[in-house]
């Protein structure tokens, strides 16, 4: 029964990973400028010497490739933070992190005019602590409330939109349609160096959360049941917590606030593969690099020849899916 759980996760794995490259192959294709695909093809194998080269290596492929490791990393930081805290309602957005991270990184960028992308990350990163540190203070009374750290982080989440707008107002003026557009979550006119900035975090700190997977795990047999079976908790809650902040501060520098996505992704995953991090948090990445994936083609899409941001569709999506959640729990408790 074991052997024939574990081939089917790793089937489902396999099968995401799939349709994770059928998906970018597919928006490799599709456009303002339509691309057959034998010339996608020829592109990714250095052997399209065309005009449609330029589109595809210079605009698209990076897109898609930021994309998949956005989603990744925001879909793998919220399946951290739902094991940490046991609880299904968090996400770096609902917690209040990606709000802190986009409010340090809009007061970086409108107090340091020249700026490098390379810093952004992590300061926002920083400003992703910062409000975590801030929401665990605030809702400790005698032990942490998750359903506190909830309502908590949605009002921290508001406090940092609000210090974001004020920051924006306060800043140049010519920043602030292009800070605008970041803050909705873009990934429109991403390029090779947003690629290479938001790589070196995911490379580390995915793989990072996976030698954790199995001390996860034990935590949510519970405390007492974790400690006797000889888990560190209190030191592995700081470090997955760490690992966290800095996969959602890193895709925050990168994209803006794309909210949901933390939260919809652990989910899918959980039902697809149960209750093992070994497998959910692979299964989550994959799902939320896909989920970005279609948001951004549908915003690419839908209303041509304007771009919506990829952060309106996961909003659009997951607000609902929260409330289905929050709901269901109050009517099981």
């Amino acid at each position: 029964m074991i052997k024939l759980r574990s081939s089917r996760s790793i089937m489902i794995i396999i099968g995401l990973f799939l349709a994770m490259i059928v998906i970018s192959m597919f928006c490799l294709s599709i456009g303002s400028v339509g691309i057959p695909m034998k010339e996608v093809f020829l592109s990714l194998i250095g052997q399209n010497l065309g005009s449609s080269d330029l589109i595809l290596m210079n605009f698209r492929l990076p897109r898609i490739l930021a994309a998949i490791l956005i989603g990744a990393a925001l879909a793998v930081s919220g399946t951290l933070l739902q094991g940490v805290i046991r609880n299904p309602l968090a996400s770096p957005d609902i917690l209040g992190v990606t709000g802190g991270a986009s409010a340090a990184a809009v007061a970086f960028m409108t107090l340091f005019t020249g700026y490098s992308i390379h810093w952004v990350p992590v300061v926002a990163m920083v400003g992703a602590l910062l409000a975590v540190l801030i929401n665990y203070l605030l809702a400790w009374k005698r032990g942490v409330s998750t359903y506190r750290l909830v309502l908590i982080g949605i009002g921290l989440s508001a406090a940092m939109g609000a210090l974001t707008m004020f920051l924006l107002i306060s800043g140049p003026a010519y920043l602030a349609a292009q800070v605008l557009n970041w803050m909705t979550g873009s990934i429109y006119g991403t390029s090779w160096k947003y690629v290479q900035v938001i790589f070196p975090w995911i490379a580390v700190f995915i793989p990072l959360s996976l030698l954790y997977a199995k001390e996860l795990t034990i935590q949510t047999l519970g405390e007492a049941t974790a400690l006797g079976l000889g888990s560190r908790l209190q030191f592995s809650r700081v470090i997955l917590l760490l690992y966290s902040v800095a996969l959602a501060g890193a895709a925050v520098g990168v994209a803006g606030m794309i909210s949901f996505l933390g939260l919809m992704a652990p989910h899918i995953a959980r039902r697809l593969v149960g209750n093992s991090y070994s497998l959910v948090i692979p299964v989550a990445a994959l799902t939320g690099a896909i989920l970005l994936l279609l948001a951004d083609l549908a915003g690419r899409m839908l209303f041509m020849p304007l771009d919506i941001p990829a952060g309106v569709f996961t909003a659009g999506i997951g607000a609902p899916f929260f409330l289905y959640l929050l709901f269901k729990r109050k009517r099981v408790g």
